[in-house]
């Protein structure tokens, strides 16, 4: 099946709001002859920068989306954001359960689904993260891992639900530290989720679904991942921070 691939920019903690409107302003015209047919490129600043960037990435074809959403419409949950308060600055897609709230904020497979269904019913398109430790990997537990987090993670979606669902797989031992999984291991992870997800869903939506991988992947590497059957683009961190290498990310990821 023919997968549109994303290009997601995660910033985390990083850029102030005119920091954020210069990198966007700058990436602008980097990525200006990517089709919209043929990739979808998505930054994901920080709340407080997020209505900077909306204002700033209007009439272009770079996308909009959040790093968090919580459950509840609204009330006493101080630090967190709601979905009306994201929809009103513009957001597109919503990274969910990615492995720093995981690991640092008590993120768990059941808030992870509590958030993904908030977002859906909003309108949202989720960036689902899964993901597994170096210690998981090592001991041979990465497969029950991602597939504990994928069941839990997605209970209760309906097929419709998944066609706006994008999965965002972080081998955890490669974010951050300069190792990257080969492009056959990536491979045959994101061929595990697929056919999990087909499992889970039937083999039309499974292979509907858009996987990412998020593991370190650069300008260098991207072309040669992406080109992999069930790798269809990524969720990027450093190399998000500057607008000439996500833009030759980009570029490199669709590359023929």
């Amino acid at each position: 099946m023919d997968r549109k691939v994303i290009i997601a920019g995660n910033w985390k903690m990083n850029k102030t709001a005119a920091e954020g409107k210069a990198l966007v302003e700058a990436l602008k015209g980097l990525v200006a002859d990517v089709c919209p047919s043929k990739a979808d490129i998505v930054v994901c600043p920080p709340f407080t920068t997020i209505a900077a960037v909306a204002e700033a990435i209007k009439g272009s074809n770079i996308k909009l989306g959040a790093q968090n959403i919580h459950w509840a419409a609204n009330g006493a949950f101080t630090g967190e954001i709601a979905a009306d308060m994201l929809k009103e600055l513009g957001v597109e897609y919503v990274i969910i359960g990615h492995s720093e709230r995981r690991q640092y904020f008590g993120e768990t497979d059941e808030t992870v689904n509590k958030r993904v269904k908030a977002a859906l019913a909003a309108g949202f398109k989720p960036i689902v993260c899964i993901g597994e430790m170096l210690e998981e990997r090592e001991s041979g537990k990465t497969e029950k891992v991602l597939f504990t987090q994928l069941e839990g993670g997605l209970a209760g979606l309906t097929k419709e639900d998944m066609a706006n669902v994008v999965i965002a797989y972080e081998p955890v031992w490669a974010i951050g530290t300069g190792k990257t999984a080969t492009p056959e291991l990536a491979e045959e992870t994101h061929n595990f989720i697929r056919m999990t997800l087909n499992d889970m869903f039937g083999k039309e939506v499974g292979e509907g679904v858009r996987i990412q991988y998020g593991g370190s992947m650069k300008a260098e590497n991207a072309k040669e991942l992406v080109a992999q059957r069930n790798i269809d683009g990524g969720l990027i961190g450093g190399a998000a921070l500057k607008a000439d290498s996500f833009a030759a990310l980009v570029h490199n990821a669709i590359a023929e």
